[in-house]
């Protein structure tokens, strides 16, 4: 049955700010428990900025889902905060850093600019210590004028220190700064439950690597894979026992795949690895080494100790070609996939493999 959108939020706005956040934080639960989504902080914050209001595009998605099919499935609810969530925090924390480099770099030019009237100020008092000295008669009077040149010089030194010792600072500032961005960039390019490389890495990556080995004439392969019945974990053992079953996965690319080689989470139970400069060959070699890592660590509930059995993955092999695109390598890559999972999972399918060209007519077909 589908889900009309929710009421709203007009009538709370006449609430005071306590009675109104509350409000809003009854909104999120309740339809947390309507929907019986689990009351992570991700999905209180979706439903949060849902009751707000303020995210016009989340909102539209979320009445649309839910009127399409009456329900926001855990991939949905991914999505939903990948593209509408996510990436605005990381924008604040740009703008905040930004804002932090701009305003450094207004003091070092109030800096200069008062250095610059110091020495115009010296310049002055030189010219007209030279003027004065032309025309001093008697000893006393140069005496003066050397003493006011001195005195002059002094502040002049002390000026050029306070400078120093700012300019010192700011590039310190400046440059703590940037590592800050350089680690925010880092982290909106990571997947922060297994620490790979996030879709927005991945589809950067193989871009720049599909179009080095198309200049340079190397081979690149692509291996996909996808975790056997991952769904069944969840509804068996729960959301939790789901991500600690995506970290496991991680873990073993971490421990397999070094070096040029790229990894990254393609999204929900999907990974992803590059391997630039890697025959098909080699590449199945690769891909049967990680499958066996991955079936070789035993799962535990870490609530309890029970052992939960061991994870599979099934997974496509693709190989660059001449005249190729980054869309065709991976369109072969998910086909052999697929043809994994069709053909009993827990293994590794190839293009040059038999059950790909039956993947690829029926697709066809």
């Amino acid at each position: 049955m589908a889900r009309r959108p929710l009421w709203g939020c007009s009538v709370i706005k006449v609430l005071d700010e306590h009675e109104r956040t509350l409000a809003f934080a009854e909104v999120a639960l309740g339809q947390i428990r309507s929907l019986r989504q689990t009351a992570i902080p991700r999905n209180y914050e979706i439903w949060y900025v849902y009751a707000t209001g303020y995210n016009a595009p989340l909102n539209k998605i979320i009445n649309e889902t839910l009127a399409r099919s009456g329900k926001l499935t855990e991939a949905d609810l991914e999505q939903i905060y990948e593209t509408y969530l996510s990436h605005i925090k990381t924008t604040d924390r740009i703008d905040k850093v930004g804002a932090r480099v701009v305003g450094e770099i207004d003091d070092v030019v109030k800096v200069l600019g008062e250095a610059l009237g110091m020495t115009g100020a010296y310049d002055t008092s030189l010219s007209d210590a030279t003027e004065k000295l032309s025309s001093a008669e008697n000893r006393d009077q140069v005496k003066a004028i050397v003493e006011a040149l001195l005195r002059s010089t002094s502040e002049m030194r002390e000026t050029n220190k306070a400078l120093e010792d700012r300019l010192t600072l700011s590039k310190n500032e400046i440059s703590n700064l940037q590592q800050s961005l350089e680690a925010i960039r880092a982290e909106s390019l990571t997947d922060p439950l297994t620490g790979l490389g996030n879709r927005k890495y991945f589809d950067r990556m193989i871009g720049m690597a599909v179009q080095s080995a198309l200049v340079s004439g190397e081979p690149l392969s692509l291996l996909l894979f996808d975790i056997d019945h991952f769904k069944s974990f969840n509804d068996s053992y729960g959301h939790l026992t789901g991500d600690q079953v995506l970290r496991l996965v991680g873990l073993s690319l971490k421990q397999t795949i070094k070096g040029q080689d790229i990894t990254a989470r393609y999204g929900g139970e999907e990974f992803a690895v590059v391997l630039p400069n890697t025959a098909m060959r080699q590449a199945l070699t690769v891909a049967d080494h990680i499958r066996r890592a991955v079936m070789a660590k035993e799962l535990k509930k870490k609530s309890t100790g029970e052992i939960l059995g061991r994870v599979t993955i099934s997974v496509g092999v693709s190989m660059l070609r001449e005249g190729d695109d980054t869309d065709a390598l991976i369109e072969r890559a998910d086909a052999c996939l697929y043809a994994a999972k069709r053909n009993g999972r827990n293994r590794v399918i190839c293009e040059a493999d038999p059950e790909f060209a039956i993947e690829s007519h029926s697709r066809v077909a």
